[in-house]
């Protein structure tokens, strides 16, 4: 195993990786229904709007860097639902998503407000010069942009007024859907709402003292539009606390859910600097986060504020890193389509994994996302609670036993299995698996986001791994293995200790 310096594993990160397949399958490669025009649909809606959700967990798999991550970032801050339209439709939101996830955030805060998916999601499609319709307004100056900060007074909040809100929907009127993927966005290359003229507000539009008085000129012509929208994202993106806002948000997803006044002044405003003196770019924000002392937890030695163990693992980052972690081999999409898809990704991944751990893929409860990356003062908190902690602590056995052991039929295979006595034997993880100490040593080392305390290796090494057996004995019938074949002796001890690690507060938390 190579070992990167920082800044090299930072840039190594930061890199949007070639996907494995560029759009989910149907049997073979050549059933699709996506690319390059929407095709007559190989089964239901809903069960490919699911397919689509597989695909992208299994790119995610797959994806040695952030841009995943960053995309789901982006799917949590500018939410939709996977059922608001099509599958096609919101594969198209998520190849938008990975299209901004690395990029330029002003560019995406531009870009989704013509995304199919979200026009629709927010009611942007009703909103008309004759009938406004504020829902998006609202929320793209609420949630994904600016911030509403404590309201001041009737109808006045920190950051913008109701008389802005009903400004801003005028600005967005004259969106229709376009879902057949006719009419693409020139500098994404993917579908876009279409603009009907005709059901827009021409006039000018007055804003607020919080925006300086802008007023952003109606367009005339059809022709104008588009400057009238960049117009209004340039207004938003001018004001500082775009900048703070998402800088808050990054801290959150990948730091901590406290942000203190000291983070706020040290951590979170020279972030926001450098967002605006980047031009809103997010690879620069990432790297200046990813290199600080402060993302290591070495910038003091205060353990009342810890860095490492202060978040709980969302299920995916369980899922995924268990199954990476143990490097499992996935059903085939195009040689095994129907275990990949169905019986592996939908339901035992999604349905067992997910779904019972408090996350419904692609469904969050509302637009704000889901609870645990917005809602304090818990944050990530909401993913441990009585209804998600039974699904949590039955992943190793789904694993282990390679059926879905939670839910309905409950002995049904999932697809996979991590047959943990050969993969001790060969991974290369332990160094030397017929000794006892270096096997947990190197077992937790590799599990585990910081080295344990000697009390903590003594649990898992005396009474987990032993259960108070000599370690002797461990030489011997992993020895008795070796010359046999015989895994029964050392297996259960192996998934003994594997499940005692995942159990633990360290494993559960980063």
């Amino acid at each position: 195993m190579s070992v990167q310096g920082v800044s090299a594993a930072v840039s190594g990160l930061l890199q949007l990786t070639p996907q494995q397949l560029t759009q989910p399958v149907f049997d073979s490669a050549s059933t699709t229904w996506i690319l390059p025009v929407r095709q007559a649909l190989p089964d239901t809606e809903f069960n490919l709007q699911r397919r689509v959700a597989a695909w992208w967990l299994n790119e995610a798999l797959h994806d040695p860097g952030v841009g995943h991550k960053m995309s789901f970032f982006f799917h949590q801050f500018l939410a939709t639902t996977l059922t608001t339209l099509s599958s096609s439709v919101y594969y198209d939101y998520l190849a938008l998503l990975r299209w901004g996830a690395l990029g330029n955030f002003k560019d995406l805060a531009r870009k989704i407000i013509h995304d199919n998916n979200m026009v629709r999601y927010l009611n942007n499609d009703t909103n008309t010069k004759s009938n406004p319709q504020e829902n998006f307004a609202r929320e793209f100056l609420e949630l994904f942009t600016i911030g509403k900060g404590p309201q001041i007074a009737p109808g006045d909040y920190t950051h913008y007024t109701e008389d802005d809100i009903i400004q801003a929907a005028k600005v967005l009127t004259g969106y229709q859907l376009q879902t057949n993927r006719l009419l693409n966005d020139a500098e994404t290359g993917l579908p876009r709402a279409k603009v009907t003229f005709s059901r827009h507000h021409t006039g000018n539009k007055q804003f607020s003292a919080k925006f300086q008085g802008t007023i952003i000129a109606g367009a005339t012509s059809s022709a104008q539009f588009e400057s009238e929208i960049t117009g209004f994202v340039n207004m938003v993106f001018a004001q500082e606390q775009v900048s703070l806002n998402f800088c808050r948000r990054i801290y959150r997803y990948f730091v901590h859910r406290n942000i203190s006044e000291e983070v706020e002044s040290d951590i979170i405003a020279p972030l926001a600097q450098t967002f605006r003196n980047n031009g809103y770019e997010i690879l620069p924000v990432l790297t200046q986060l990813f290199k600080s002392q402060h993302f290591y937890d070495m910038d003091d030695s205060d353990n009342s504020d810890e860095i490492v163990g202060g978040m709980i693992k969302s299920p995916l980052e369980l899922s995924l890193q268990a199954l990476s972690f143990f490097n499992i081999a996935i059903p085939n999409p195009l040689t095994q389509n129907t275990t990949h898809y169905n019986t592996f990704w939908i339901s035992g991944v999604m349905d067992r994994m997910l779904a019972l751990a408090n996350l419904n893929m692609f469904a969050p409860p509302d637009v704000a996302g889901y609870p645990a990356y917005h809602q304090e003062p818990d944050y990530s908190r909401h993913w441990f609670n009585s209804t998600s902690i039974v699904a949590r602590y039955k992943l190793p056995t789904i694993l282990l036993t390679g059926k879905r052991v939670i839910g309905s039929s409950p002995n049904s295979s999932i697809g996979i299995k991590l047959n943990i006595t050969p993969w001790i034997k060969t991974s290369g993880v332990v160094s030397d698996p017929a000794d006892a100490y270096v096997l947990v040593r190197d077992l937790m080392d590799y599990m585990l986001p910081v080295s344990p305390s000697t009390e903590r290796f003594d649990y898992f090494y005396n009474e987990v791994f032993l259960d108070g057996l000599p370690a002797e004995d461990w030489a011997y019938e992993w020895a008795n293995y070796l010359s046999t074949g015989n895994e029964t002796e050392v297996r259960i001890p192996l998934e003994r200790l594997i499940t005692g690690i995942m159990y633990s507060p360290e494993y559960q938390t980063y």
